[in-house]
């Protein structure tokens, strides 16, 4: 089935083991932190614990719930990821340093394998109908509800197109976060 419940999805530790997360989808589908070509998951952030580095990923992060933080990348870059539904790319090799902004967070996150594929996530906020391209990997509900001919999607639930699939619903109010993956040129 392609509809995905994030609550069916078992929370695992960070590479770094200084955090959790929830796999929603990876591929090869049996493959670990070292040989996936990409991976999509929720993480839960309730510390200013450092992100695990990823050498030769490519990452993109996306504010769920709660107040964000401040990341400071390399010890000179700095990012407020303080607003929901506003993807930020980085490379998985960076060391990142968080600051909370509030309480707890959650945030969305792609992974791709720089060398093998390139990968972007798109915030959709149009209500009506959402057609998958044979690139989009995931359609994750960030917000609201998006109804596809196997139910409705919820938000934390996730979709994974089949070929040929029928095109979403984005209802009024929804955020749909279209996750798209192509083998890199």
């Amino acid at each position: 089935m392609p509809i995905i419940r994030l609550d069916d999805c078992l929370a695992q530790p960070w590479k770094n083991g200084l955090g959790r997360t929830h796999e929603i989808a990876v591929h090869p589908s049996n493959a670990g932190m070292d040989d996936f070509l990409w991976r999509i998951s929720v993480a839960e952030v309730d510390s200013a614990a450092p992100f695990s580095i990823f050498p030769g990923i490519d990452r993109v992060i996306t504010l769920l719930d709660g107040d964000g933080f401040n990341m400071t990348l390399d010890g000179e870059r700095t990012h407020a990821l303080t607003t929901p539904c506003a993807p930020f790319a980085f490379a998985g090799e960076a060391q990142v340093a968080v600051t909370l902004a509030g309480g707890p967070t959650r945030d969305f996150n792609l992974m791709v394998r720089r060398s093998q594929v390139r990968g972007d996530v798109r915030a959709c906020r149009d209500a009506g109908p959402l057609t998958a391209d044979d690139a989009v990997v995931l359609v994750y509900c960030a917000r609201g509800m998006i109804a596809s001919a196997e139910g409705t999607l919820r938000a934390g639930d996730a979709w994974r197109p089949s070929p040929h699939a029928a095109p979403l619903f984005v209802h009024p109010d929804a955020v749909a976060l279209v996750v798209r993956v192509e083998v890199a040129t």
